[in-house]
């Protein structure tokens, strides 16, 4: 399946890419197929009512990733790219006031949260760990529709049919003539070699050869994706306060940021200088990530501080990084994302954070090894050891909330992904462990590991922690 750079980098809303933005996008998806689907309509009957059930993990830690709101504002007509964080309160309000789902361009139906809207903590639907079930239903509680999506990680919403062909490796819309059809890691370097071309290049071209778009858009694009992360480090830096949520968790990133940078100022650099920067660049992003606001999936929300961090890093401890440089660090960590999610998952809920801040690490490690003069082999190594040192990592969010340990994870995947780049630039790129076969191991373990322990909060330090 191709995965384009824009489907691993996708502008949206916090706290987390599988529980709130895929119900979002679910509900939303759902209006539409009541509206335009092909489904029997019987003369005498109409939708009157919708229903919504969050099964498995989404159950679980729902409320605390706003599943529940994002549902709501899926079905008022909200798209997480487009959604406005300050008018959420207002829209949630309106619903509750009125019992009643608006979205532009639909007719009204009843949908009073407090009835239907489910957490159902008995069923975990048998296509993932993030199942939702939508019925429309007429006046007389009768079903007319019922649809099943899962929320498969970063945002990616599919419904049954799609997730079947998902698994089956069967593409539905295939690029046309993907001049570098890389699957895996092992093909990306036969194909490297052949060509000559970097990593980022070969990445270019295949996304310039499915979207039509020409070289300067693509540019353009890829540079927009940089400045609503950058955007979103600025944000986080600036904001002070308790996070939302009720562990009382207090924002740092904008006291640490103002002590690093009168050291900078007064150039007392210690030791620690560049993980310090990568920490807070991290933690400003998921700090921002767990108040609601505005972020890029990196693949995923939970983890999406560690991309961010090491190009920030990079940006301030590198003067003079050209905007091709940027656009090659996001295509060259998008080619390994791509890879990742292929053959194993980002998503916490199947395969703990391992497959999150994991994937995210690899993918910053690639980028900057890639901007760094990096070859291919290089490239992939950096990929491969900042993978490796997080396989088996629980997914545990104390209290459902992306705060403890999320924020500060993101910043030790950060510093593991620079130093896995710096491991691999001092070697030759030939290695014991292939990049295919960690990730093929991050799969099985993920598969292996007890549901407890994959954002469900039932196990780790969820359990273990006493809350505020």
């Amino acid at each position: 399946m191709f995965l384009s750079v824009f489907d691993l980098f996708k502008i949206g809303v916090g706290p987390s890419s599988s529980h709130t933005m895929g119900p979002m996008v679910a509900a939303r998806r759902f209006l539409h197929h009541v509206r335009d689907g092909d489904w029997p309509r019987p003369a005498s009957a109409s939708v009157h009512r919708i229903q919504a059930s969050l099964h498995g993990s989404l159950a679980f830690t729902g409320k605390g990733h706003s599943s529940d709101r994002a549902v709501i504002l899926g079905l008022m007509g909200c798209d997480p790219a487009t959604l406005d964080p300050d008018a959420v309160e207002g829209i949630i309000e309106r619903n509750a006031r009125d019992c009643v789902v608006e979205a532009q361009g639909f007719a009204p139906w009843a949908f009073d949260p407090t009835r239907d809207l489910i957490f159902d903590y008995d069923e975990t639907l048998p296509g993932h760990a993030n199942g939702m079930r939508f019925c429309a239903l007429d006046e007389n509680g009768q079903v007319l529709v019922r649809q099943v999506y899962y929320s498969v990680g970063g945002g990616f919403v599919v419904d049954e049919m799609e997730l079947e062909r998902m698994k089956a490796g069967v593409d539905p819309a295939p690029p046309r003539n993907t001049p570098h059809p890389f699957a895996s890691a092992r093909e990306m370097l036969e194909m490297a070699a052949r060509s000559g071309k970097s990593i980022a290049a070969m990445k270019r071209e295949n996304e310039l050869a499915a979207s039509g778009r020409s070289a300067p858009v693509l540019g353009q694009e890829v540079r927009q994706i940089w400045g609503a992360m950058d955007a979103c480090v600025k944000r986080g830096l600036s904001e002070e306060g308790e996070l939302p949520g009720g562990l009382f968790v207090k924002r740092r990133a904008k006291g640490l940021a103002e002590k690093l940078e009168r050291n900078w100022q007064d150039n007392m650099l210690g030791p620690l200088a560049a993980n310090d920067w990568l920490s807070v660049f991290a933690m400003a992003v998921n700090e921002e990530n767990a108040a609601g606001g505005k972020v890029v999936t990196a693949p995923t929300n939970g983890a999406a501080g560690v991309i961010p961090a090491v190009l920030s890093y990079h940006l301030k401890f590198n003067p003079g990084v050209s905007d091709e440089q940027i656009e090659d660090f996001l295509l060259t960590a998008a080619a390994i994302g791509g890879i990742i999610k292929t053959n194993a998952s980002i998503s916490g809920a199947e395969v703990g954070c391992q497959g999150e801040v994991g994937s995210a690490a690899a993918m910053a490690a690639a980028g900057l090894a890639a901007v760094m003069g990096g070859t291919p082999e290089q490239v992939e190594n950096a990929a491969e050891i900042a993978l490796e040192h997080h396989l088996g990592m629980t997914c545990d969010p104390v209290g459902g909330l992306v705060q403890v340990p999320c924020i500060e994870r993101n910043a030790l995947g950060a510093v593991k992904a620079v130093t896995a780049a710096s491991l691999a630039l001092h070697g030759d790129g030939q290695h014991f462990v292939p990049l295919d076969a960690c990730i093929e191991t991050m799969r099985q373990t993920g598969r292996d590991m007890d549901a407890k322990y994959k954002e469900t909060s039932q196990g780790g330090l969820a359990v273990n922690v006493v809350e505020c």
